[in-house]
């Protein structure tokens, strides 16, 4: 027991993924914000409390996921190269991931719809990169 102890890693560490795979698609944090919306529109059309309760616990998860994925494109994925292409580009992830607290913050959809037009934003730079062809097995689904 002793020597697994000293064996043990004495600081946790945190990545997309244990093995850099070149797999990026601006896809996820969409799923995770459309959630959000859907769980904001059923937040608002309930009057029971341990429900309303529980919604804002899965859309707080569901609004870090999408943060998460955004962070990930922008530090990840996009180059200096694609930055030099897309002059907003970091701008854009910047406001998308500020855009994801304001939804972790708040119940307001308003909120939910700015996150999902500007992941769409992403989506079309990361489209224009090349992403589907660089990151995807054959490509992207249509």
């Amino acid at each position: 027991m002793r020597l697994r102890s000293l064996l043990r890693p004495t600081r946790r560490v945190h990545a997309h993924c244990d093995v850099p795979c070149g797999v990026y698609d601006p896809e996820q944090a969409r799923i995770e914000a459309e959630s959000c919306y859907k769980i904001i529109e059923k937040y608002h059309g309930s009057t029971d409390d341990l429900f309303r309760a529980r919604c804002i616990v899965a859309k707080e998860e569901r609004a870090e996921l999408a943060k998460h994925h955004i962070d990930v494109l922008w530090s990840d994925y996009f180059k200096p190269e694609h930055v030099g292409k897309f002059p907003d580009l970091q701008e854009t992830c910047w406001k998308a991931a500020k855009a994801a607290s304001k939804v972790k913050q708040t119940t307001d959809l308003e909120a939910a719809k700015d996150l999902l037009s500007l992941i769409d934003k992403i989506d079309d730079m990361w489209k224009a990169t090349g992403g589907p062809e660089k990151t995807r097995l054959n490509g992207r689904p249509s």
